[in-house]
């Protein structure tokens, strides 16, 4: 299986160009500070359109470098030569990039005046959609020498510790059985067929987590009290409100997705876990066994030259536009996707967008089941949608997690519907929707568990630190919430909340992937009813413009409106649909004794 080949960035950690582009990096910055310093507040519209070039040249240097030595650790995380670099390298751009701190906070000190005086200017025009994202955050940021302090100590605040977190999850060992597994391998385990697998695997994950409990909760801890600081400093009331402002969504339009979710918790979990006890043969399922496969489906091994054309022929049954934009990521030669797990590399998935000069990349951990299949399909609408949207220019494509998402659960759901279209016996179709309905559930109302889980500790996080028993309380209470009376949830999953990375990494950004899942359904909803014409094109077009344009004006030409409760209900909907159907299911097979 291809592994990606980093060399349109650099030809390794010690290609001389890295500290050639380091020293452009640094002399650029300087000259921004040389040249405009002091002066936004009179400069005219063509010296602030030459600000604006050298700070996007900049920008698009500053990714290629940083990304480079991302992607290079993330597979070899054990390497601690690479893992140095990546540190070296993000301390040198930190202490680089602090002459540029003045530009932003210069402009947000124009007045409204000034500042509309300059977007007559055509060509700063051209960057209104950066320039009016900068002004979203006007009302908090800091004084320059404050911002200078932020930025200084990011490198051994918030970015140390999950850089710790990590660096010690790449290193745990789980064992089933006398095999030693790491962290992405223990997890495929618990799709495993045979119970008594998933049985091990799930208690060996949780045995680790809580060796490291009380690690993982100090770094939990440091990571929810930086951020307070940075937010109180920020003068952001909430701690979600942060994500929500980058998110352009305010707390009523959040909370009308997390109060929908929660109200249907029991009419979508609760009846699913009931089928599935039942099709296990169980009163109740164990926590590992949430996403295990059906006793009766078909244990099929996909290879990965089958899931790419799979996966390749329903993007062209959607458009031939949409196929093109995938087909470079699977160059031979070139390759844009890291594929196989191995010993040292990042569990999950993901896609990393870089400038329109470059590509983005796409990291997996294959292993051949029909979830892969799916996640394949995910992480490439991911990185159609970069292609797409990057033409914006990289200071004005920025968009925001909740629309990030969109594409990727699309792509899902053009596979998913291609697999089932090509399915006539009533069994595999149960076993197929069974699993599609368990990933909508997993994204859907359990990322909303987990946006629950994560206001809580950070509320309670600001009366002091909490403890290990505490969090675990918290957890255990939202997931027996979110999951229902039909799935066990106790001890046995107790410290599991540790693995959850976006905990550590991206406070809030959990609501993302419910938010998107919704839009999907009742934007697929629409595709399916045929009543927009040409769809496809006007998806794209969408697709093109997420970091210029809110999602409330994107969804227009659809005829949807996400301000409405209807919307969310309408979204949640296709999951209902879609248990009706495998209630329908389990009765025919029943009664034919064939389950």
């Amino acid at each position: 299986m291809p592994a990606w080949d980093l060399s349109d960035l650099y030809k390794g950690i010690k290609d001389p160009q890295i500290e050639k582009d380091l020293e452009t990096y640094k002399r650029q910055n300087k000259k921004l500070a040389k040249d405009y310093k002091g002066k936004i507040a009179s400069i005219n519209g063509e010296d602030f359109y030459q600000s604006l070039q050298l700070v996007e040249k900049n920008s698009v240097l500053g990714s290629k470098l940083a990304v480079f030595a991302y992607l290079n650790m993330v597979t070899q995380m054990k390497n601690q030569e690479a893992v140095a670099f990546y540190q070296n390298l993000d301390e040198k751009m930190t202490e680089y990039s602090k002459p540029s701190i003045f530009y932003t906070l210069e402009i947000n000190q124009l007045p409204d005046s000034k500042f509309k005086e300059l977007l007559k200017d055509k060509k700063v025009k051209a960057y209104k959609p950066f320039l009016e994202r900068v002004r979203r955050f006007k009302a908090h940021e800091l004084p320059e020498a404050q911002e200078a302090i932020f930025l200084d100590k990011s490198v051994t605040s918030g970015s140390a510790w999950r850089r710790l977190y990590d660096e010690h999850s790449a290193k745990l060992v789980y064992t089933v059985d006398g095999k030693k597994y790491n962290d992405a391998e223990i997890s495929k385990l618990m799709q495993d067929k045979d119970a008594k697998v998933r049985e091990k695997a799930g208690k060996e994950l949780n045995r680790v987590s809580k060796e490291n409990a009380s690690l993982f909760t100090f770094i939990y801890n440091m990571i929810v009290k930086d951020k307070a600081i940075s937010d109180s400093h920020r003068k952001y009331k909430t701690p979600v409100a942060a994500r929500n402002l980058d998110n352009q969504v305010d707390e009523k339009a959040l909370e009308a997705l997390v109060s929908s979710v929660r109200a249907q918790y029991n009419n979508i979990s609760n009846r699913f876990y009931k089928l599935k006890a039942k099709w296990l043969g169980v009163k109740q399922i164990q926590y590992w066994d949430r996403n295990a496969p059906l006793p009766f489906s078909d244990d099929k091994h996909y290879s990965w030259e089958e899931s790419v054309k799979i996966v390749l022929e329903a993007y062209e049954r959607f458009s031939p536009k949409w196929q093109k934009l995938a087909l470079p990521f699977f160059d031979r030669e070139h390759s844009w996707i890291d594929v196989p797990p191995r010993d040292g590399k990042r569990s999950g998935a993901f896609a990393m967008p870089l400038p329109a000069k470059f590509h983005p990349y796409l990291m997996l951990n294959f292993v051949g089941k029909q979830n892969d299949v799916l996640t394949l399909a995910h992480e490439l609408g991911h990185g159609c949608h970069m292609r797409l949207s990057i033409k914006q220019g990289e200071l004005n494509d920025d968009t925001p997690m909740i629309l990030a998402e969109v594409a990727s659960v699309f792509a899902e759901m053009m596979t998913f519907q291609s697999l089932l279209a090509g399915i006539k016996d009533d069994k595999a179709k149960l076993c197929l929707i069974a699993g599609k309905v368990n990933d909508m559930i997993n994204t859907s109302l359990r990322q909303i568990a987990f946006h629950c889980f994560e206001t809580r500790v950070h509320a309670e996080r600001q009366k002091g630190e909490l403890s290990a028993e505490r969090i675990e309380e918290i957890w255990l209470e939202e997931m027996q919430t979110s999951l229902g009376k039909h799935v066990v949830v106790d001890e046995n999953s107790r410290y599991i909340w540790s693995i959850v990375s976006h905990f550590f990494h991206s406070p809030f950004y959990v609501y993302a992937y419910s938010f998107a899942d919704c839009l999907v359904n009742s934007l697929y909803q629409v595709y399916r009813e045929g009543s927009v014409k040409d769809f496809p094109e006007k998806y794209m077009a969408m697709l093109s413009q997420t970091g210029v344009k809110r999602y409330d004006e994107l969804l227009k030409p659809f005829g949807l409106d996400a301000k409405k409760a209807e919307f969310w209900n309408k979204g949640l909907s296709l999951i209902s649909y879609y248990i009706d159907e495998l209630e329908e299911l389990d009765k025919r097979l029943t009664k034919a004794k064939i389950i």
